[in-house]
């Protein structure tokens, strides 16, 4: 859980690296989130009201992880709105957020795989 909370509490660093590990495993943990909201949402019969609320508040923090995970690759963050493109947009998104990262240091930051080698 502790990849979800990081990524909660970096919700608008829209600067900086994302290793791949923290991208997949957030994006595991949301889904388990999102699966206990539509539940909680379902048995008390609100109508998605609940969902559409944490949609709404989880949107910052998927898309600056998203693009610090493009920063890794030595990309800019526009390369999000490659989502925009019906159908192939988001399958290239996967793949992005799928491909290795930049070895060393790159424009936007050192590398996240060097700080956790360290510890």
């Amino acid at each position: 859980m502790h990849y979800y909370t990081d990524v909660l509490k970096k919700y608008v660093a829209f600067s900086g690296r994302a290793r791949r590990q923290e991208v997949w495993m957030f994006i595991l943990c949301n889904w388990l989130v999102e699966a206990v909201v539509l539940t909680v949402d379902f048995v008390l019969g609100l109508n998605f009201i609940l969902y559409g609320v944490y949609t709404l508040a989880i949107l910052l923090p998927v898309v600056s992880v998203a693009v610090r995970r493009l920063h890794d690759q030595g990309k800019s963050g526009w390369w999000y709105l490659i989502n925009c493109i019906p159908l192939i947009g988001w399958i290239w998104m996967i793949v992005l957020m799928a491909t290795e990262g930049d070895r060393g240091t790159n424009a936007y930051g050192a590398s996240p795989k060097a700080a956790y080698a360290h510890l």
